[in-house]
């Protein structure tokens, strides 16, 4: 052993010892050895194998093992353990008592009857007290939710043993627990003379109800030597555990909860710690460590308790006083006193912990789990409770949340927060006629809980904290550190504009009002140099607070935004006051900012503030592009009367924009400004937008192609925006003012100069081009097909008249792209371009563009996918290659999809393309490419075209003699369910799941597993196949819905199943006898319900697993009975 591990050994020879070992571990009497080792030596290693072997033939071959040798095993163990267990090392130890745990959970109570006797009587005797606790925490996680190597029978019995003893031994526990207590708490009968001695608050006798309970927490904690604390986290470990899986009933007792609750406070109270560092020796700090240890450990006990929903009506009475001893300790926690602010109180109690064998968990993120799970599970059943004072709980969880000692403290609160506005917000949504008053209750709490946020996102009042927010680098959601900070903070803010608009909008327009003064007041500060601009402020502590106050105005110009949706609907005319003034502002701001052109001005410390200019530029268009509903609503409002202050607003806002539609401009500021633009155009949609002369300056410009181009993104955006400014129908008018004629001509004109270059390649690209060329030729292609896909994408949903216009002036494009799509089918970066239009001109214009014309379409794709060339785009060209093979199955799903007549020609080439072409190609391949596509397509042909397989007459449906209906295309069908069934054979769970769900569909809409082919062919060849992938357990996460489809399956012939398929099944089950198969047979009840059936399922899965586990470790040559 100790060579194998010596770090000289080579990896051959450590093979080598370790076959050694594996063969000696397998022979029939080599547990004897082991027991000797066990006893003789002193080395680890040596003492670690032996107890694996032991372990290996407890779990493995203990049905074959001779009963003498057994009895002779559970005497010795045990033995071996009273013996050792103060001398061996704790690793070792504990290892021995899972093997001891390992026989009793075969064994007890039929072999080894007092294998639960020992230990309650190990508990009780003060020596062994410490072992006692570990066998019965080793015993509670063995036992009660045993892993599968047992059968259903002996787990249920298991289960019911164990509970008979619960009683029992949460009592034994409170009296550890207890006696530990009170033995300890004789000596701290005079308490130091402390602030905080006498400490029992009006909340505190408001929330116990009763003086004595209060008296009793007040208490001074008692200073417990090292054996009592470790005997005292062990208890507690113990009843974490067993809280994890016992039901809440009476035998958790008051008595308990209070012991439970005095433990707790050890976490809590500050002076623990500085008792044990009175001596200043390195062991009393420890013990100060084990001591918030307790506090922890007690916090878990109750934490399992609280995160169960289900509360038997006698168990409430005992939540609520859990409630009212965790307030107190949460009053305890966030009282202030001279020595100690909240703050660097919880900044202890947060790190106390973390010496500890470096456990992470402190306990503040324990106390923070228990209000979560206070207000997400309990809440709606304690609120109702007169004695229990909400509004006063409500302060301490302010008081707490805004002392956190870190921001992942901090958004953990907020989430408890953001849990209890939705509480509110329901119960004020079901229970209308008293919303007045539920809200008054509550209104103080939630104006603080406002303001209180709106400070903490502000530099002006939390600049230190802020500033220690990383934001560079983006976590797995895209955001950094402070976006994520902020938008969680403004979460909560748009909850409370819910509840509470009014008031949330007087609390946060006037702090915006103020950092919009200094801003707009930097125009004074403007002065004219040699190079440009310059802004003249230049003392560190003016810039300093300049930066602080446009940090601080981009954020608020973000809540601003965020609380757009609260002034639109019903609620539009009695907030429009509000919401007027807003946009106002902002549209003053935006003109402001590009008038004096703040973007390219020259600053004292320009890698700080230019940033900054920049950010609270792009943030006022993007608060003012949150308006554009209200904008929307305000027009349909007006439009008839006095539009004149709606064509100011949306004037000026163009003006705002226009200048920063410019390849100079930086790119956050354009995209801003684009994506307002695209806002005006598509959601407000104003019929003077095209007169006006800003927006006409931006169609030149775009048409100009001297022009320098914008980039990529903002080219397709402002694109876009220009093309719905001719397209989308005008609100308010009716079809003849509409004016489509011009805008028709407009629009073809507008694209005519977008493709320019594109439609000139279509001479040219049939030639073979050079590299330079083709490169050339490549970007043309990008540019133009990323803007007509995304034009034709934003009027997908739009009127009939708003396509055709744009078919129209898309034609000629179109029939360019299918002449070049030959040239390039070798280029799979452009083949995949062109399919991404054309899939998006199927899914946006396919009526438009006629049938003769999609029919060409199609048939040039199924002509240029020949075998060669789709087997060359999957196995050669890596991700790209399949992403265009994916393209193409996706636009077939769009042909086989479409009702009526005119695309069923295609059916059977598209179906042979699908399982004589791209199937062979990925059936055998693993990876996953393509073939979630390819079964969506062979879905999508069954689920569209179910009559192309299933010719159901009238005639037929009538006399319904003629039950069955006639088959068509029979081979064809035959081949999708075959790939189906095949798919569920390999390994990718997504696949899986996506099939079963496929085939549940069509058997839900279609009654797929009714139709004659499926049941007398099929059936039961996919209940085997579902059946076998249990056994396997490949695709453990999908048990729930194999098990159902496996009931609808089943449920199509109850007799067949039962009478031929299951006997044929366990017949055909390897590695059980035929003994075993009549158990397994027999258990399997004949249920027809669904809770039942799935129950069985498991149930047999489960044993079958087990015996095959059974016999595998019986020796050879053992004759079964």
């Amino acid at each position: 052993m100790t060579e194998f591990f010596h770090n000289c050994t080579t990896n051959e020879r450590k093979r080598e010892i370790e076959e050694l070992l594996n063969n000696f571990a397998q022979q029939i009497g080599a547990w004897r050895f082991c027991l000797y080792f066990l006893s003789s030596t002193r080395n680890d290693y040596v003492m670690m194998y032996s107890l694996t072997v032991f372990e290996n033939l407890i779990n493995k071959m203990w049905l074959g093992v001779p009963s003498q040798d057994k009895m002779e095993i559970r005497s010795c163990l045990p033995k071996l353990l009273l013996a050792h267990h103060k001398t061996l090392p704790y690793f070792i130890r504990n290892k021995l008592c899972k093997v001891i745990v390992d026989i009793g959970r075969q064994d007890w109570p039929m072999f080894y009857h007092d294998f639960f006797t020992n230990i309650l009587q190990l508990i009780q005797s003060p020596v062994t007290t410490p072992l006692g606790l570990i066998m019965l925490k080793t015993t509670s996680e063995e036992l009660a939710c045993p892993r599968e190597d047992l059968s259903v029978a002996r787990k249920e019995e298991l289960r019911k043993l164990l509970l008979d003893q619960v009683q029992t031994v949460l009592g034994l526990l409170t009296g550890i627990l207890e006696s530990i207590w009170d033995k300890h708490s004789v000596t701290a009968a005079t308490p130091p003379p402390s602030p905080t001695s006498g400490e029992s608050g009006d909340l505190l006798s408001s929330l116990l109800q009763s003086p004595s309970a209060a008296k009793l927490l007040n208490q001074p904690i008692p200073i417990l030597d090292t054996e009592s604390e470790y005997i005292c986290s062990l208890a507690l470990e113990c009843l974490a555990h067993l809280f994890s899986w016992i039901p809440l009933s009476t035998s958790i007792t008051p008595s308990l909860l209070t012991t439970i609750f005095h433990f707790a406070r050890f976490g809590c109270d500050t002076r623990v710690r500085k008792m044990s560092s009175v001596n200043g020796s390195s062991q009393n700090s420890v013990l100060g460590q084990e001591r918030g240890r307790l506090g922890v450990l007690a916090m878990s006990c109750i934490n399992e308790l609280m995160s169960k929903n289900c509360v038997p009506m006698e168990f409430e009475e005992y939540l609520l006083r859990m409630f009212q001893q965790t307030f107190y300790l949460l009053q305890k926690i966030t009282k202030e006193n001279n020595a100690h602010t909240v703050k660097s109180r919880l900044e202890e109690l947060d790190e106390r912990v973390l010496c500890w064998r470096r456990q992470a968990e402190s306990y503040i993120e324990k106390f923070t789990d228990f209000l979560r799970l206070f207000v997400s599970v309990h809440l709606r059943r304690i609120e109702s409770y007169s004695q229990f004072p909400v509004v006063e709980f409500l302060a301490l969880l302010f008081k707490y949340t805004f002392h956190q000692p870190t921001h992942e403290g901090y958004f953990s609160c907020l989430d408890i927060w953001t849990l209890f506005l939705d509480y509110l917000t329901s119960k004020i949504k079901s229970r209308l006629a008293d919303k007045e008053a539920v809200l008054n209750r509550y209104e103080d709490a939630l104006v603080l809980l406002l303001t209180e946020v709106l400070n903490r996102i502000q530099f002006r009042y939390n600049q230190a904290q802020l500033e220690e927010l990383d934001d560079e680098t983006l976590d797995d959601d895209q955001q950094t550190e402070w976006q994520r900070y902020l938008r969680q903070s403004l979460e909560v803010v748009a909850k409370v504009m819910e509840l509470l608009p009014t008031h949330a909008f007087s609390t946060l327009f006037p702090v915006l009002q103020d950092n919009l003064e200094v801003y707009l007041g930097l125009q004074q500060f403007v002065v004219t140099s040699g190079t440009g601009h310059r802004l003249n402020i230049t003392a560190e502590n003016d810039c300093r607070r300049l930066h602080c106050s446009l940090r601080d105005l981009s954020s608020l110009l973000q809540a601003v935004g965020r609380l757009a949706e609260y002034f639109i609907g019903d609620v539009f005319a009695a907030r429009f006051n509000d919401a007027l003034t807003v946009v106002e502002r902002l549209v003053k701001v935006t003109l402001y900012g590009s008038q004096i052109k703040l973007y390219n001005i020259e600053t004292a410390v320009p890698s700080v503030l230019k940033p900054d200019l920049i950010d609270v530029h792009a943030q006022s268009l993007a608060a003012l592009q949150a308006y554009a509903h209200w904008l929307a609503q305000f027009y349909s409002e007006v439009h008839r009367q006095n539009p004149d202050q709606f064509i100011s607003l949306v004037s000026t806002a163009l003006e705002a924009i226009t200048p920063l539609i410019s390849s100079k401009v930086q790119e956050k500021l354009l995209l801003s400004a684009c994506h307002l633009l695209v806002s005006l155009a598509t959601t407000v949609r104003p019929v003077f937008l095209i007169s006006i002369p800003a927006v006409q300056k931006v169609f030149n410009r775009i048409t100009d192609t001297s022009a320098q181009r914008l980039p990529d993104k903002a080219q397709v955006l402002v694109c876009r925006a220009l093309s719905n400014v001719l397209l989308l129908p005008w609100p308010n008018l009716p079809e003849s003012e509409q004016q489509w004629a011009v805008r028709s001509t407009n629009h073809a004109s507008l694209v005519s100069a977008l493709t320019r270059e594109y439609r000139q390649l279509k001479s040219s690209a049939i030639l073979p081009q050079r590299k330079v060329q083709l490169e050339d030729t490549k970007v043309i292609i990008h540019q133009t097909l990323s803007v007509l896909e995304d034009i034709v994408e934003s009027i997908s949903g739009e009127s009939t008249k708003s396509r055709q216009i744009c078919y129209q002036s898309l034609q000629e494009s179109v029939q360019v792209s299918l002449a070049l799509f030959p040239a390039f089918i070798h280029q799979s970066d452009v083949t995949d371009e062109m399919l991404s239009f054309f899939l998006t001109l199927f899914q946006g214009l396919r009526v438009q563009m006629g049938v003769p014309f999609t029919e060409q379409i199609i048939q040039t794709f199924l002509n240029m996918f020949t075998r060669e060339q789709l087997a060359e785009s999957i196995l050669h060209e890596g991700s790209t290659g399949c992403r265009v093979v994916e393209k193409f199955l996706k636009i077939l799903q769009v042909v086989v999809q479409e009702p009526g007549q005119v695309f069923k020609p295609f059916l059977p080439s598209v179906i042979s393309l699908c399982m004589e072409q791209v199937y062979p190609i990925i059936a055998e391949r693993s990876s996953p490419d393509v073939k979630a596509e390819l079964f969506e397509l062979l879905f999508r042909i069954l689920h569209h075209n179910w009559r192309y397989f299933f010719k159901s007459s009238v005639l037929a449906s009538v006399q319904r003699g003629v039950a069955e209906e006639q088959m068509e295309n029979e081979a064809q069908f035959s081949a999708i369910m075959q790939a189906f069934g095949q798919s569920f054979l390999q390994p990718d769970i997504h696949l899986f799941k996506q099939n079963l769900f496929y085939l549940e569909t069509l058997n839900t809409k279609q009654k797929l597993y009714h139709k004659k082919i499926f049941r007398t062919t099929m059936l039961f060849q996919f209940v085997n196949v579902l059946l076998q992938v249990l056994v396997h357990k490949s695709h453990d996460l999908l048990q729930e819905e194999i098990g159902i489809a496996t009931y609808n399956m089943a449920s199509v012939d109850f007799d067949g199943f039962y009478s031929a398929f299951l006997p044929e099944f366990l017949a055909n089950c390897d590695g059980v006898d035929s003994n075993q198969k009549n158990v397994l047979g027999r258990n399997f009840k004949m249920d027809r319900d669904l809770p039942s059936f799935t129950q069985n399922v498991h149930r047999l899965v489960n044993d079958l697993r087990y015996y095959r586990l059974c016999n595998d470790s019986l020796p050879p040559g053992t004759v079964k009975l």
